[in-house]
């Protein structure tokens, strides 16, 4: 598996906060503050550590930046490189449809979980130039989407688990 090398141009590979760390489990503040030269820089960084690690969504915290921002790229593994930057994302619409799937957290390694999550969503976010953007996203992107999402708000695949939070 190769990165995509426009994704990652310029970034640093950070470190990957791991659990139980507290930034993870932070309440995100908005974005809407970071500069433009900020912004490059954090996405780049965030994209650089996404393919390094072999992953297919980042969000800031799990690089102990507690500001809302995500990136994600659910189609580099499979040769079709997507990479997408949100800042301030929200979700609109959840499909009252959902299905429930495994899934793997960079910040959690090696622990699986099944969760459930609305099979197609539509978000608004800035991109990285600060323009207002919106895209309807279903399957593995709408999972991956929702999955850094959680992040932003301190949520994590544990606490899908009967156990309840950081079993």
């Amino acid at each position: 598996m190769t990165a995509p090398a426009a994704g990652a141009a310029g970034g640093t590979v950070r470190a990957i906060m791991l659990h139980p760390d507290p930034v993870l489990r932070a309440v995100c503040a908005p974005a809407a503050a970071l500069t433009a030269a900020q912004r490059r820089a954090l996405v780049a960084d965030l994209f650089a550590t996404l393919y390094h690690a072999g992953g297919r969504g980042l969000a800031a915290p799990q690089i102990g930046v507690t500001r809302r921002v995500l990136v994600m790229d659910a189609g580099w593994k499979a040769g079709a490189p997507s990479p997408l930057a949100m800042f301030d994302p929200r979700i609109m619409w959840r499909s009252p449809l959902a299905d429930e799937a495994e899934e793997m957290c960079l910040s959690i390694p090696g622990r699986p979980v099944r969760v459930r999550r609305a099979a197609a969503i539509r978000l608004a976010f800035a991109d990285a130039d600060g323009a207002g953007r919106e895209i309807a996203l279903d399957g593995a992107a709408a999972r991956i989407a929702q999955h850094e999402l959680d992040h932003l708000d301190g949520v994590l695949i544990l606490d899908a688990l009967p156990a309840g939070p950081g079993a």
